[in-house]
């Protein structure tokens, strides 16, 4: 993962001066961040979006996994986590450890659409409704000629090639959010709950969003989910919502992000969502992540404060998630929830 540096840019607007102040005028700060490797491009943008860089602040994100990120930060491993799943209950009291009474906090930094990408020649796109994406994931649908995928989809020429499930092997805030949109919106067809883990075995799998999109490409007749950013030259679906069919996008993601709820619990900034996985609003694209980044409010060391308070500003900030938007057609966040974040953010102290 590229290093970004925090400093004066007209982009980060006032967030530089923080980065200034972080290390006065003596060594260099190293902000660690771990987890997604949904984030990748958008870490990658942002760290470009920040112009001519402050050396005194130097931040690095090794995309080992939201469930790797989550562990090396509150063991203490980072200062920061990138997650596509919000940081549980249990994690938040175990968070006080390395962050205070006061824990850690989720605040919302990358909204992405999750495609369904598959691999046919000659066939870019399908529609396929939430029970049939259920039937194909579980193995209860074997074949691209089935009569449930032939339906929906009477001008494509559906080869009887039979279908390989390609799934993450590494735990997941993807697998998470992906498994939580099929138990909500076909809980016949998928009775398991959301889960970081795959639940069924016996199916090809891979490590990160990049290992996926790679096997499934070199797969004849595979499926697969990945952050849309990353989904390559893979042929994609258009989700059954209500009586349409929705094709992802960020303008239809953030129709889906506009229908959720706050969570309640954690920390007073936390900023944690409920997303409304069966959503029949008009244009939604319901298969969604909302990658979080995980701080301190209290971090050990002033500078470490500072120059998590610093990046986390730019990232929410309307040039950064432009900067993302550019890059990994995500979702920018709307005006009202980049308030909400920054202010979140602002609330990063030091002990002492």
């Amino acid at each position: 993962m590229k290093a970004s540096r925090i400093g004066q840019s007209a982009a980060i607007l006032s967030i530089g001066a923080i980065a200034l102040t972080a290390c006065g005028g003596g060594g260099t700060t190293t902000l660690q961040g771990a987890g997604a490797s949904s984030q990748e491009a958008a870490m990658n943008a942002w760290s470009d979006g920040a112009g001519e860089l402050d050396p005194a602040v130097e931040v690095r994100y090794s995309p080992d996994g939201s469930g790797a990120g989550r562990e090396a930060f509150l063991a203490g491993g980072a200062s920061f986590a990138g997650s596509d799943a919000a940081m549980d209950e249990e994690e938040f009291e175990s968070s006080k450890e390395q962050c205070g009474d006061k824990g850690a906090f989720n605040v919302p930094a990358y909204i992405s659409p999750i495609a369904v990408g598959f691999n046919l020649e000659g066939i870019d796109s399908l529609n396929l409704d939430a029970e049939t994406i259920a039937g194909i994931f579980s193995g209860e649908i074997t074949t691209w000629n089935d009569p449930a995928i032939a339906q929906q989809n009477p001008d494509a020429d559906l080869p009887d090639t039979n279908i390989t499930v390609v799934h993450r092997s590494d735990e997941s805030g993807t697998t998470e959010n992906f498994t939580d949109y099929l138990h909500a919106a076909a809980p016949e067809a998928w009775s398991d709950e959301a889960s970081e883990s795959w639940p069924i075995s016996g199916q090809e799998n891979s490590q990160g969003t990049s290992g996926v999109v790679s096997t499934a490409s070199d797969t004849d007749g595979a499926i697969t989910y990945a952050d849309a950013s990353a989904i390559g030259d893979l042929g994609t679906v258009a989700v059954g919502v209500g009586d349409d069919y929705v094709e992802y996008s960020p303008d239809a993601a953030a129709a889906a992000v506009d229908a959720s709820q706050r969570v309640e619990g954690g920390a007073e900034n936390n900023m944690a969502l409920e997303l409304d996985r069966d959503t029949e609003a008009d244009g939604a694209y319901p298969i969604i992540l909302v990658s979080y980044h995980i701080y301190c409010n209290e971090y050990q060391d002033q500078d470490t404060a500072d120059a998590a308070k610093a990046f986390g500003q730019y990232v929410v900030s309307e040039e950064g998630q432009q900067a993302s938007a550019d890059a990994a057609h995500s979702a920018p966040l709307s005006e009202k929830m980049r308030q909400e974040a920054h202010d979140a953010i602002d609330q990063i102290t030091a002990a002492g």
